[in-house]
């Protein structure tokens, strides 16, 4: 494992916090392997870099020598996560819980060792929990300190409805630390909440209290809100090389040392020589494509990695049509199909509000022209090849 100060750096790195740090550096003094905790409810079973920045820090604690409990909340995921919200969350059915705690497992594995990472499922000891065993957990608390809790308290006092089964959710996540033992939980910084009644209910059954991590929220590729399939501003990790790389090398050069602190696996050391290397005047697109390269390859192949890259300097630093282009055929009607609509269609982006703000920027092309016209109209019987920024090409044939 290392000293314990060596230990802590590699804990640290990233971490927006660690809670109470002095209690986690008596539990590595022990020695023991540590049972690091992570909740993971399977509400969204395709994965994206954001849900990775957790995974990254479990793959640190586990190659650290401690012990990692992946913790499928297929209980709590029928309840939902009021986390965040301004309303009710529907729960899931048991039939969404099943398939997606399925898929959850086969992407984590990706990034953990599946023969060192002991993943269990809070319906083991939930389902044996009696009516009068639930009463009694929830005695362990009071309204008036879940009230302390930002969204309920947005909420209460905003007339809007909390149901009291939202109220039972972060208890049930505190008892599963109590059921696991854990020494520490790991967690965004939005579940700090939930991460502290860990500690609360571990104290009130009589147990060790946990130490505490939260890392930080990864902003999507807009740099702006968070990394989310619903924003368009993600990139899932079973995208394809392609788009994984160039979707990283969109990103803006002061985004890039966020994502590579937050991602990548590459040593301290190395990363402050790229930093320095960039003061020194290097450009920073090769750290960009080195990074972007290290992700594809943790997600397919090194030869996948490498397939990517070489096919990014070709198709962009060379100014080449990608040989795989794809083709497209969409039926637009007699009065033709307007272009903003065109594009959304294509899949060259993902709303018609973002085709029109692309148009406006310049950064669609048709048949290598650039296009500003946002009223344009294409009709039927009509092939053209169009790109959307620098990555994303199609050729698109109208019926």
């Amino acid at each position: 494992m290392g000293s314990v100060q060596e230990s802590l750096a590699i804990i640290r790195r990233g971490a927006e916090e660690i809670l109470v740090e002095s209690e986690l550096v008596e539990k590595l003094e022990t020695g023991r392997p540590l049972r690091i905790k992570a909740g993971f409810d399977p509400t969204a079973p395709d994965l994206h870099l954001g849900h990775t920045v957790l995974l990254n820090k479990l793959k640190q604690f586990q190659d650290l020598g401690h012990e990692i409990l992946f913790l499928i909340g297929d209980f709590t995921g029928m309840i939902g996560d009021p986390t965040g919200k301004n309303v009710t969350r529907k729960p899931l059915t048991p039939e969404q819980v099943k398939e997606n705690a399925k898929s959850y497992q086969e992407q984590v594995f990706k990034i953990l060792d599946p023969a060192k990472t002991k993943v269990v499922f809070n319906s083991h000891w939930m389902n044996k929990m009696s009516s009068a065993d639930m009463i009694r957990l929830t005695s362990k608390h009071t309204v008036a300190r879940m009230l302390e809790r930002d969204d309920f308290d947005k909420r209460y006092k905003g007339g809007q409805p909390i149901a009291i089964h939202e109220f039972i959710y972060p208890l049930i996540q505190g008892y599963d630390s109590v059921e696991l033992e854990a020494d520490v939980e790991l967690g965004g910084t939005d579940q700090k909440f939930n991460l502290l009644m860990g500690r609360e209910m571990q104290k009130a059954y009589g147990k060790a209290q946990q130490s505490i991590l939260t890392m930080p929220i990864l902003e999507g590729l807009d740099g702006v809100q968070k990394m989310s399939k619903s924003l368009g501003n993600y990139i899932g990790i079973n995208d394809s090389p392609k788009d994984i790389f160039g979707k990283l090398m969109s990103i803006s050069d002061v985004l890039m040392w966020r994502y590579i602190e937050l991602l990548s696996f590459k040593s301290l050391e190395q990363i402050q020589q790229w930093r320095d290397d960039v003061a020194a005047g290097q450009n920073p697109i090769t750290i960009k494509k080195d990074f972007a390269q290290e992700i594809v390859a943790r997600f397919h192949s090194d030869e996948l990695g490498q397939q990517a890259r070489d096919g990014f300097d070709n198709q962009f630093k060379k100014g080449q049509i990608p040989d795989d282009l794809a083709e497209i055929t969409l039926t637009v009607g007699a009065q033709g199909l307007a272009i903003a609509n065109v594009l959304k269609e294509a899949g060259l982006t993902s709303s018609t509000s973002e085709a029109l703000r692309m148009i406006k920027q310049g950064a669609v092309k048709i048949n290598s022209e650039k296009m500003q016209d946002k009223t344009l109209v294409i009709k039927a019987g009509e092939q053209q090849i169009i790109q959307v920024g620098k990555r994303k090409f199609a050729k698109v044939s109208t019926v």
